[in-house]
């Protein structure tokens, strides 16, 4: 009984960690991009890969289609002097190579449309959020 009372203390912070680790989510980024070099062509198409650190591990699978989320902050300078974060989505990605923990995409659409809100870099860039689409 009394080695028990020794253990109980022990077990309650194993299952604190197990638990707090858990509550923890973790941010899905484009975290790379490859591309084809411009060869000064006319019409040369560029092709671009998106390397993405989700994967197979996180339910991915050749042809899966990822959201993009850009992350925007603006400073409200007059009656709050608070800052708003926008979370926007930017476009989609397909997969087109899956392993344990990351993956590889290409573009699959960009919202660039006239209702769409103003962003600098009109096309994804590192450090843009994933997510698996959710139709």
């Amino acid at each position: 009984m009394r080695r028990l009372q020794n253990l109980l203390p022990l077990l309650l912070v194993v299952s604190f960690l197990f638990t707090a680790s858990m509550a923890i989510a973790k941010d899905y980024i484009i975290y790379s991009i490859g591309h084809d070099l411009p060869m000064g062509q006319v019409d040369q198409k560029i092709r671009k890969n998106f390397y993405v650190n989700m994967g197979a591990n996180q339910g991915l699978e050749s042809g899966s289609v990822l959201t993009i989320y850009r992350q925007l902050s603006q400073l409200d300078p007059y009656a709050t002097k608070k800052r708003y974060n926008y979370k926007i989505k930017i476009g989609e990605l397909k997969v087109i190579h899956a392993e344990e923990d990351a993956a590889i995409g290409t573009l699959h659409s960009f919202n660039n449309s006239d209702d769409a809100p103003l962003i600098d870099v009109e096309a994804p860039m590192i450090g843009d959020q994933i997510s698996v689409k959710v139709d």
